[in-house]
Order: C-alpha cells, then sequence, then structure tokens
C-alpha cells in the first residue's frame, strides 16, 4: 500500500424495512413494560391480580420474564411450595401454556430467574395473578408479633416484557418523525 496509511470509517448501518435495527432485530420503537404488586394473601375462595399490562391498539408484545414473591419464602428459601394457592399468567382471561397450574415458587423475585419467551396478541391484556383456592390463612394476619413463620401472609407477582407498534398497521419510522 506504498506506505500510505489506510483509513477506516464506520459503516453507518441503514434501517431494515419494517424499522427493525440493523444489529440487534428489535423494532426501532420498542419499550419496555414492567408491572409488579406486593400483597395480603387473598381469602379463600378469592384471588389478587398481582401484575397487569395492556397493550396499546395496533401494538405488538412480548412477555420475557415473571417473578413470584411469598414472604415466607423470603423468611426461608426452602418454602417453595405454596399448597392453596394456585398461580396464573393470564392473556386476556385465557390461562397461558405452560403457565397453567403453579402451586410452588418457579421464579423467585429477586434472583436470576429464568426468562420466558412468549408472544402477546395485538391488545393483549396480560395479569398475574394468585388465587387462593383452600389455604388456610394465620389466624393472627393481623397481629404481627404472633404470626405463623410457616405461613403466607403476603404474596407478590411482576411481569416484564416489551411492546412495539405493529407496521402491519403502517411505517413505524414514518410514524415516529
Amino acid at each position: 500500500m506504498n506506505g500510505t496509511a489506510v483509513q477506516l470509517t464506520p459503516r453507518l448501518e441503514t434501517i431494515q424495512a419494517g424499522g427493525l435495527c440493523n444489529i440487534c432485530g428489535l423494532p426501532l420503537d420498542s419499550q419496555h413494560f414492567d408491572e409488579s404488586s406486593v400483597e395480603e394473601v387473598p381469602a379463600r375462595g378469592r384471588q389478587v391480580v398481582l401484575a397487569r399490562f395492556e397493550l396499546s391498539s395496533q401494538y405488538c408484545g412480548h412477555l420475557e420474564n415473571f417473578s413470584q414473591f411469598t414472604d415466607a419464602y423470603a423468611r426461608d428459601l426452602s418454602q417453595i411450595q405454596t399448597p392453596g394457592l394456585r398461580w396464573f399468567i393470564l392473556v386476556n382471561n385465557r390461562p397461558l401454556h405452560p403457565y397453567l397450574n403453579l402451586q410452588h415458587i418457579i421464579n423467585p423475585w429477586g434472583y436470576g430467574s429464568f426468562p420466558v419467551s412468549m408472544r402477546l396478541d395485538l391488545e393483549a391484556r396480560v395479569e398475574f395473578v394468585v388465587r387462593n383456592e383452600n389455604y388456610e390463612l394465620d389466624p393472627n394476619q393481623n397481629n404481627p408479633a404472633n404470626w405463623d413463620p410457616t405461613k403466607l401472609h403476603t404474596v407478590g407477582g411482576r411481569i416484564v416484557g416489551r411492546y412495539w407498534y405493529n407496521p402491519a398497521y403502517g411505517d413505524v419510522v414514518r410514524r415516529r418523525q
């Protein structure tokens, strides 16, 4: 090369059709959702929605993770069983397979839980629910000084994912401008 230095200039990535990033393949307008709550164990026969997220009209999404919490598990990591409680992930009021009938902690809150990869339908409503089918509540529920440490008093749930505009409804790049 005749002793001359060759200057390399970085190549600018171009936007792919459909508004996807050339590097990671995610939609350019992809955003995160992260919803959670901690509640008292519901009364027998009742359920509580621990986390809910609704996709806007014309948006697609992806559920990437969920986490479960009980105060008994927080005190003692061997307390993964939740007999009498059932955990569900619902999409538009339908159980999401394979998370149909959980009766124990499989993705503990605060740990490097196993990620999931579930596509969400347009305008989906995702809910993480716990139902008390026959769990006997601690009679000292309202008196923390006498709580039974093996009993559950609080439960929590968290759902995390992404959502983005569906390019079938128009060009996402022009829509952003």
